[in-house]
């Protein structure tokens, strides 16, 4: 992948998908404690460790996270960051949508879902990612934007 040109944007889009505006209080045993708001807060202070900026959206709506992708597409983002939460196993439609708009992409789960029941083993959103992480509660959020800014050429702050 090349690195995005000076005028890039710096924007990595964070994408939450169905249910996720419940974290914090929904099965706390499988996704813990922390807030949808306590991960945006992770996110942020993460990626202004290397001059980026994110841009935090949840939908529990399938056709809006498209919509947030094919938007990440028009503002240039330099990355995206994916929960797709259940549509991660069943939406091609999502899959579509990353390989059409070809950003750099990494698909965070909280939970190991190869831990869990066997429908959750598949994901059509790893398909088109350039790496998964599961399993590492909300700090999969913050290596997820250290990979992509390491993707994209971002250095860390002095």
């Amino acid at each position: 992948m090349a690195k995005p040109s000076k005028s890039s944007s710096k924007t990595i889009y964070v994408l939450n998908g169905p249910n996720l505006n419940l974290l914090g209080t929904r099965e706390p045993e499988t996704y813990g404690h922390a807030s949808l708001i306590d991960v945006e807060k992770l996110c942020t202070r993460t990626a202004a460790d290397f001059g980026l900026v994110v841009d935090c959206r949840q939908s529990n709506r399938e056709g809006e996270l498209i919509d947030f992708i094919h938007q990440a597409k028009t503002e240039n983002a330099a990355g995206i960051v994916i929960n797709g939460a259940g549509y991660s196993h069943t939406s091609i439609a999502i899959h579509d949508a990353l390989e059409a708009v070809k950003i750099p992409t990494i698909e965070v789960h909280i939970s190991n879902v190869y831990a869990r029941e066997p429908f959750r083993h598949h994901s059509f959103i790893a398909q088109a990612a350039i790496a998964s992480l599961t399993g590492f509660g909300i700090d999969g959020y913050r290596l997820a934007i250290i990979g992509l800014a390491a993707k994209i050429g971002a250095k860390a702050k002095a």
